[in-house]
């Protein structure tokens, strides 16, 4: 099973990048780590609704004029390297 998976939402006011942890009690490591990307305003940690397969997810919102795929990219990357290393 994988670590985690990462999808691009839409919502009416901003898109956001939803990663979706298998392992529940990193949330707050994983948040902590993504706050250091200087692309992104916020990382909020939310409890999931409807038939998603975690209970929680991170919401990651990213600063204006940002490319949502390239982030979305570095931050897959910057991930696959956290897991790797531990």
């Amino acid at each position: 099973m994988l670590p985690f998976r990462s999808e691009i939402r839409n919502s009416p006011s901003q898109q956001t990048i939803k990663i979706f942890l298998t392992d529940a009690s990193l949330d707050n490591k994983i948040k902590t780590h993504l706050e250091h990307f200087n692309e992104i305003e916020l990382v909020e940690i939310r409890q999931s609704i409807g038939q998603n397969r975690a209970d929680e997810n991170i919401t990651v919102f990213l600063k204006d004029d940002v490319d949502i795929n390239k982030m979305k990219a570095s931050i897959d990357s910057s991930l696959w390297w956290y897991f790797e290393e531990k």
